[in-house]
């Protein structure tokens, strides 16, 4: 099997031994507070389904 090899992509992050986890940090901080706000909606939606209930 041959190697093939990029001269021109010069993006090897893991050369110098570290790791950029901002985009996966925004990532995952959208994904939270999407989460929680889906949470307190549906929350209030049941405590006003409750409430407002109309069979006895």
């Amino acid at each position: 099997m041959a190697h093939h090899t990029h001269d021109g992509d010069h993006h090897d992050h893991s050369a110098h031994g570290t790791m950029d986890i901002s985009e996966h940090l925004k990532t995952w901080n959208g994904f939270w507070a999407g989460t929680k706000w889906s949470t307190i909606g549906l929350v209030l939606l049941a405590i006003l389904l409750a409430i407002f209930r109309t069979n006895p």
